[in-house]
Order: C-alpha cells, then sequence, then structure tokens
C-alpha cells in the first residue's frame, strides 16, 4: 500500500493564502472545537474533523451510539512482526474513519517502551526503534492510502505519564537520534502527513516550543505536513514561531488568536511564519479531499463490511500472541478433561481496551469466558470465579439492566437542563457512561447546559446487595427507590490531573439489596 499522494499544486495553495487576511489565516491555526477545524469558505476550504486513534477510531461522538471496530493493542500489532497485516489493519482504520466523517487519524503512537512507567505505554508499538519504525510505516501506509492522513505522535520523548505538562526528558544527542527520534524520522521519510507534538519538555524546553520541530523535522527530514499541538500541549505564544508548531488543539479557545495577530502587526512574528502554518494545513485538506475543486491525493477507501473486520481483527490478535512455553504439553486440552475452571476479574467482562485516548466503544465484545464456552463442548464443565478484583472502579451497568422510566424498552432518559431547570434537549441512551466534549449534539454546545438528569430503572438477574453510585466531578444529587443515597459536590483531589476527571472521576456509591426482576426506580441529577 503506497502512501505517496498524488502532487498537491502548490500554486493553487498560494492562491488560496492571498484570499484571506490576517484574522481569517489565524483563525485557521487554532480548532473550531473539540475535533473539528475552521473552515475557511472565501479559500474553499471545508471543516476537517479529527480523531483519535490508535485502538481504533472514535469520531465526534463518543459513546455507545456510535460504535467502532475495536482494533488489538498497538504493542501487540507490533508482536506479529507483519507489515502487511498492519498495513490492512491501517487501511481497516481508514474505511472507519470515512464511515465517521473523520479526516485525520491521530495514529500511531511511536513513543518508546523505555520505562515500565509509562502510562501509555500500551499505546505504544515497541521499546525497538527499529521494529517501531518499520510497523509504524506500515500502520501510516495503510491508513493513507485510504485517503485519511495519518498523525505519527508523540514527538519526541513523551515515555512518561507522571507530571505529563511539565516532565524534562534529559537525552543526550546520540540517543536523541538513534533511539527517541528514529521511528519518527523512517515514518516521515515514507511521507507521513501529520505530526503531533508532545506535551513534555526535552533538554529544557517543551516540544511545543522546541527548535527540533524546524532544525529536524522541518529542516533536515524535509516534512512538508501540519505539526499539530496534542491537546493543551500548546500553552504559549512562543510556540508561534517560524517553522514551530503550526495548529494548536482543542478551540476554540487557546494562546494564539488575537496575541498572534497582534504579534504579526507589531513585528514580533512574521507574517511569513503564519504563511507557512497556513500552507502547511491547505496541504493536509488538497491531501485528505477537504478543497473544492481538488481532488484528494488518493481515491476514498472502500467500506469494509462487519464480516471482513471482524475476520481482520480476529487475525490480527491471533498474530500478536506468542505461546512461551507449553509444558507438559497441557494445550491443546487432552479429550481426559472434563472440567475447566477460569478465574480472574476480566474473564467475563474482557478487558480489550488500555483506556484513555485510546478507548472507543466496541460493536462487541467477546470475553475470555464466553470464548471458551463457545469452545466448550458437551463433556467440559467450564466454572468460573472472580478471584481478587483488580481495581476499586464500580462497572457501569449494562443494557441489559436498564429499563426506561415507562418500562417501554431498554435505557435510561438523558435530560440536559439550564440554570433555570427548562429543558433543553433529551436523549435515549443504552449505556451508563456518558462523555461529551465540546458538543452535547449539533445545536446543543456543553456550556449551555448547566445540569444533567439520568432517570431509569435499574434490574439485576441475581438477588443480592449491589454497589449503586455514580462518578464524576461535580455536583450529585442520586436518588435510588425514593431515597437519596448521594448528596454531594465531587472535585478531584488536590494535585490530581485534570484528564482524571474524565478517565478515572471520584465515584460515590451506596449498597442496595435488590431482587431478581424485579426494576428499582433510580434519578441521578448531575450540576
Amino acid at each position: 500500500m503506497s502512501t505517496k499522494p498524488t502532487p498537491v499544486d502548490e500554486a493553487d495553495l498560494h492562491a488560496r493564502l492571498a484570499t484571506l487576511t490576517l484574522e481569517q489565516k489565524v483563525e485557521l491555526l487554532t480548532g473550531r472545537d473539540f475535533w473539528a477545524l475552521n473552515d475557511a469558505p472565501v479559500a474553499g476550504l471545508r471543516r476537517m474533523v479529527l480523531s483519535d486513534g490508535p485502538a481504533g477510531v472514535r469520531g465526534e461522538r463518543w459513546d455507545e451510539r456510535s460504535p467502532s471496530a475495536n482494533v488489538p493493542t498497538p504493542t501487540a500489532l507490533a508482536a506479529t512482526w507483519d507489515e502487511a497485516l498492519v498495513g490492512r489493519i491501517g487501511h481497516l482504520l481508514a474505511s472507519e474513519s470515512r464511515a465517521k466523517g473523520v479526516d485525520v487519524l491521530l495514529a500511531p503512537t511511536v513513543n518508546l517502551h523505555r520505562s515500565p512507567y509509562g502510562g501509555r505505554h500500551f499505546e505504544c508499538l515497541s521499546e525497538d526503534p527499529f521494529l517501531t519504525g518499520r510497523i509504524g510505516t506500515a500502520y501510516v501506509q495503510g491508513v493513507q492510502s485510504g485517503g485519511v492522513a495519518a498523525t505519527v505522535k508523540h514527538f519526541v520523548g513523551n515515555d512518561s505519564e507522571t507530571d505529563r505538562f511539565t516532565v524534562d526528558a534529559r537525552i543526550d544527542e546520540r540517543t536523541l537520534h538513534e533511539l527517541y527520534l528514529a521511528p519518527f524520522e523512517t515514518i516521515v521519510a515514507d511521507g507521513v502527513w501529520a505530526v503531533m507534538s508532545a506535551y513534555n519538555q526535552v533538554n529544557g524546553t517543551t516540544m511545543t516550543e522546541s527548535a527540533l520541530q524546524r532544525d529536524v523535522l522541518k529542516g533536515e527530514w524535509g516534512f512538508d505536513g501540519m505539526v499539530m499541538s496534542d491537546w493543551y500541549a500548546a500553552r504559549t505564544l512562543a510556540a508561534a514561531g517560524e517553522e514551530l508548531l503550526d495548529l494548536v488543539m482543542p478551540g476554540p479557545t487557546g494562546p494564539w488568536g488575537a496575541a498572534l495577530v497582534a504579534a504579526v502587526e507589531d513585528g514580533s512574528i512574521p507574517e511569513s511564519s503564519v504563511d507557512d502554518k497556513v500552507l502547511r494545513l491547505l496541504r493536509l485538506a488538497a491531501r485528505v479531499g477537504a478543497l473544492s475543486g481538488v481532488a484528494a491525493a488518493v481515491p476514498a477507501v472502500t467500506p469494509w463490511t462487519h464480516d471482513q473486520i471482524a475476520a481482520e481483527l480476529r487475525s490480527a490478535a491471533a498474530a500478536g500472541f506468542v505461546l512461551a512455553r507449553n509444558e507438559g504439553g497441557v494445550l491443546p486440552l487432552a479429550d481426559s478433561v472434563r472440567s475447566v475452571a477460569v478465574i480472574g476479574p476480566n474473564a467475563a467482562a474482557g478487558r480489550t481496551l488500555g483506556g484513555g485516548s485510546a478507548t472507543v466503544f466496541p460493536y462487541y465484545t467477546v470475553s475470555p469466558l464466553d470464548g471458551i464456552l463457545a469452545a466448550a463442548d458437551d463433556r467440559l464443565t467450564v466454572t468460573h470465579s472472580v478471584g481478587v478484583r483488580s481495581s476499586d472502579r464500580l462497572a457501569p451497568t449494562t443494557s441489559d439492566q436498564l429499563l426506561l422510566p415507562d418500562d417501554s424498552g431498554p435505557g435510561a432518559v438523558v435530560r440536559f437542563l439550564d440554570a433555570d431547570g427548562a429543558e433543553l434537549g433529551s436523549e435515549v441512551r443504552l449505556g451508563s457512561a456518558y462523555t461529551w466534549l465540546g458538543l452535547v449534539n449539533d445545536d446543543l454546545a456543553v456550556p449551555d447546559v448547566a445540569t444533567v438528569e439520568v432517570a431509569t430503572r435499574l434490574v439485576v438477574s441475581e438477588s443480592g446487595s449491589y454497589l449503586v453510585g455514580a462518578a464524576g466531578v461535580g455536583a450529585f444529587r442520586l436518588t435510588v427507590g425514593g431515597d437519596v443515597t448521594v448528596d454531594e459536590q465531587v472535585a478531584l483531589p488536590d494535585g490530581a490531573d485534570a484528564v482524571e476527571a474524565m478517565m478515572t472521576p471520584p465515584q460515590r456509591s451506596t449498597s442496595i439489596a435488590f431482587r431478581a426482576g424485579e426494576p428499582i426506580d433510580v434519578l441521578l441529577s448531575f450540576t
């Protein structure tokens, strides 16, 4: 799969640039919202949409109503040592991207497994720069062969989640080039269309302001694509310097805007620097088909069927497994075996995702227990025990545990209220984990919502005591069976990363006695 695009008409890009005022050009250099870029109709530029990877394509809506193919974790993909297979996975992701209206996929992650403390290592490919470069290139080739831009990230040295906004990675010159930069160099040489700059510092300089972007990435390597910030990584006007960062994400607020316009007007930043950034954005737009009158660099990918996706994912997952030892030939199970014990907290509820930016809502999951039960014949008895819980997090309720308040079907009614309690909109949801980033829907922005109200009826299949609660940051009032069980303002602990509010928020719960098949009314108010 070739990623070499049809050459972009540079004269056309310059002509489009000339139609824009300084203010219009600067506006393009900060995102429109959490996932999209600003359009510029006068230049024939439509809105472009970005989406998280690398274990699937999330899209702008992050919930069970917009499921995604859940590809194996990138570390498992690298463990296949199979560039052709990874290229097909990339092509699958391009198909998913186009189905969700996505132009730019924020993947692959090619930081190295240099320490066991790297909180996002499951998003990365390998500890080896050569393997990372080769597999990363195959991934990019697959994605871009479908007309979707890949974004190699995080440039560079982003190998720790601890103090990720402030940590300073001290790396000597040889190690920097032979290890940390090497995968990026390989992938850039093959023609990746976008790069994401990291949160951290390297040798005392924050990466969004680092001269490595100018001297190495754009200079030595000749990268002609666009460099965007990781989300909220751009914190100063200094990152807008010549040949440094090109795009601040997310928007619409950020450190550039009016400050960058003023800096150009007073001569502290040349307008040619802004022009170069806009040209890079227009070049990306031309490649993904976001410019009027310009065909995309490669034809759009043919949509994959669900059967094709399932077969490819199963093949890729299997290829990433290695049986290191089969002591005593215990596998495959002998015919004489009559019972199997499956023990562990992730057996019945399979953990197929690592969390964070790599989280999607799969079309379905098959847990280890489900798979073993499906494979077992009549002679085999399968017994399951949770064993020791690996986490104190409450599991979100599943669709079969939720009934609409009027008992008309499964689900929960979610209402959005303004500060006066007036309803702004509502929706029916089949799950109980809710995330809205920027927009609730096309007609309603998150800042306009004061309170979210969730009404449902909980039902269980086995009688017993269950913890019922809520998680998040804000004011919670939870009523279960007519009794108020939580009424509290919940905040993150001191020193917590703001992302914890979304990924591992504080939770509050109460033990409730249930009888099998008998629903209990639940009402949650969240401000």
